[in-house]
């Protein structure tokens, strides 16, 4: 799974990662009205690499946490998923918006092989001092670069370059 290869979601290892996972977003998401703290600490038992200063505001989801990474100073609001079936990495800085979806989840285009319950993930990449707006949709193996815009609402179907800002759906350069 982890090197992008076709897998099954139903095996009882990954299972057992994902029963984990839930049982700490239910802790982690009872935190609403805790110190961002206290969100701190819980995210540094799950996440692979948390920033010094970094803040997920809860309701927060994810498949298994351990696959994301997120640089010093980087914050998310409410709502936002990372479906992170591999590595998800978000730069220093990067501030993300409410109801956010970053998936790195994928599925083989061929019919057999997805009715046979196989998928696998694309790795996601956002650089430093990345703005991302409200409900916009990171896809599969999407890289967005240092100190790009990502317009609100926007599904991003493709690389963003370093400055560039996106909009509308799919995300094009403005």
């Amino acid at each position: 799974m982890l090197a992008g290869a076709l897998y099954n979601a139903s095996s009882p290892e990954i299972q057992a990662d994902q029963a984990a996972t839930r049982a700490w977003l239910a802790r982690y998401n009872a935190g609403l009205a805790h110190a961002p703290s206290a969100w701190h600490r819980l995210l540094q038992e799950r996440l692979a690499q948390v920033g010094e200063g970094a803040v997920i505001r809860p309701p927060f989801h994810c498949d298994y946490g351990f696959n994301i990474g997120v640089g010093a100073g980087v914050f998310l609001n409410f709502n936002c998923v990372i479906l992170d079936v591999v590595e998800v990495t978000i730069g220093d800085l990067t501030q993300i918006g409410p109801g956010v979806q970053i998936l790195t989840a994928d599925h083989p285009r061929n019919p057999d092989e997805r009715a046979s319950g196989l998928e696998f993930g694309r790795p996601v990449r956002i650089g430093r001092n990345v703005w991302i707006g409200a409900g916009a949709i990171i896809l599969p193996g999407v890289c967005v670069a240092d100190d790009a815009i990502i317009g609100a609402g926007s599904v991003v179907t493709r690389d963003v370059p370093a400055g560039a800002t996106v909009l509308g759906n799919p995300a094009r350069l403005k």
